[in-house]
């Protein structure tokens, strides 16, 4: 699995527009065959810095998204709102989907 993290930190006048632009790409990369999750986070301490947590079955589906039109209108819209380059984390992990815990168990 290819898991993938973007921190994007937007102007502080476009912050409130970030999920209504990011929406269409984010649609339209959980609809791709690939794509086990893609979430947005919103982080507490910095109002402007938005996150993405995403996974991909394997490089090729990561490579895959990467060339969509979805995407590449979704980098296209989102690029007048950053303050800055996005910063990324993309790793291959050995593991197939989110794991438990075990130090916060509920059973």
């Amino acid at each position: 699995m290819i898991f993938i993290v973007v921190k994007f930190t937007a102007n502080p006048e476009d912050s409130y527009r970030w999920m209504d632009t990011v929406m269409p790409l984010t649609r339209g990369t959980r609809a791709e065959p690939g794509c086990k999750w893609y979430e947005w986070y919103h982080s507490v301490d910095e109002p402007n810095v938005f996150v993405v947590v995403e996974a991909f079955e394997d490089d090729a589906a990561a490579q895959a998204h990467m060339n969509a039109d979805h995407f590449i209108a979704g980098m296209a819209a989102i690029k007048p709102l950053l303050a800055k380059t996005p910063e990324i984390v993309m790793q291959p992990v050995d593991a197939d989907g989110w794991g438990e815990l075990d130090a916060a168990r509920v059973d």
